[in-house]
């Protein structure tokens, strides 16, 4: 991964809002800071939650505050053949499996082993399909995610220095490297279970089509905010089944409403206001640890791509 390549990939249910701006800033900055290409990627592929006109509008937003991409953006919900060959590869290689489960019949299972808790407002996945659909009918696709503590043959990964893939703890745990929050782990199977790959509504879950977009747009650097951390893991094993790259990564520090949970749509996040860019981009690096600039915008953002480079410098 000598070539950086970056990218920010907004699902248009909203406008950006302060906490959306900075993953977009930092993105931004980190391409620039290491002489890459910065790529926008439109995510719709949950196309219930998304609204016509809205990736061209942050698409404006982004261009008012000098964050301009380095090529045309990508629009999920146009790249469904991606995601269904992917998925017909782990098909193909009996590391996917279709599941009949409602949310009901996995919290009846979880409460007949004596598990009752959610995680991130998720159940983990019992497996009860994995050994077949019991007459039922398949409603959606999952991931045998035991195949990673199986020793299961894997394809060659090239895989970027600063994204440590190795297996700790009884062969159990994905672990890696974040460029901020620094080593990470997570036992998906015991933590998260076979999860979602296509709905039951026929949408493919973002899991697989993020995992299959930054293969294809050559990413070599994520860089997003610090609740997509939880996902990191996933998309690991996901990589690692369907033989691509792992990037590196890098996650961010989050803006919190009022309620002291991630600012978004859904608690009152309020569009940032282009009008006046540097204001709006003085804020988003306030929360990255930056200082603020004054002046013109070029400016101000030539001062943070220096900044940047000493904070989160890629070694050779």
């Amino acid at each position: 991964m000598a070539t950086y390549t970056g990218r920010f990939a907004p699902s248009p249910t909203g406008p950006l809002h302060a906490g959306s701006l900075v993953a977009a800033l930092a993105s931004w900055l980190d391409a620039k800071a290491h002489s890459g290409q910065w790529l926008v990627r439109i995510e719709d592929v949950d196309t219930a939650r998304c609204l016509p006109g809205l990736g061209r509008l942050i698409l404006q937003q982004l261009a008012d505050c000098g964050l301009v991409p380095d090529a045309p953006p990508v629009v999920q919900s146009r790249r469904s053949a991606l995601y269904q060959q992917a998925l017909d590869q782990l098909i193909a290689q009996a590391l996917a499996y279709p599941c009949a489960c409602s949310r009901k019949d996995i919290e009846t299972n979880l409460r007949a082993q004596g598990h009752t808790s959610e995680r991130h407002g998720e159940l983990i996945y019992p497996g009860t399909c994995r050994t077949g659909l019991q007459g039922r009918v398949g409603r959606a696709w999952r991931l045998r995610t035991d195949f990673y503590a199986s020793n299961k043959p894997l394809a060659h990964i090239n895989t970027a220095r600063a994204a440590i893939q190795t297996i700790a703890n009884n062969d159990t745990h994905v672990c890696w490297t974040d460029r901020r929050l620094g080593l990470q782990q997570q036992n998906v199977p015991a933590e998260v279970g076979d999860f979602v790959l296509k709905r039951a509504d026929g949408c493919f879950a973002y899991q697989l089509a993020v995992v299959v977009d930054d293969a294809a747009q050559g990413i070599s650097d994520v860089v997003r905010g610090e609740d997509l951390a939880d996902n990191t893991a996933r998309q690991i094993l996901l990589q690692r089944a369907l033989g691509l790259p792992t990037p590196r990564y890098l996650h961010t520090p989050l803006v919190l409403g009022a309620n002291g949970e991630k600012l978004s749509k859904q608690n009152g996040a309020a569009p940032i206001d282009t009008t006046e860019p540097l204001r709006a981009l003085n804020s988003a690096a306030a929360v990255l640890g930056l200082p603020g600039q004054t002046g013109n915008l070029t400016d101000a953002l030539a001062t943070w791509i220096a900044m940047w480079l000493r904070r989160y410098p890629i070694g050779p």
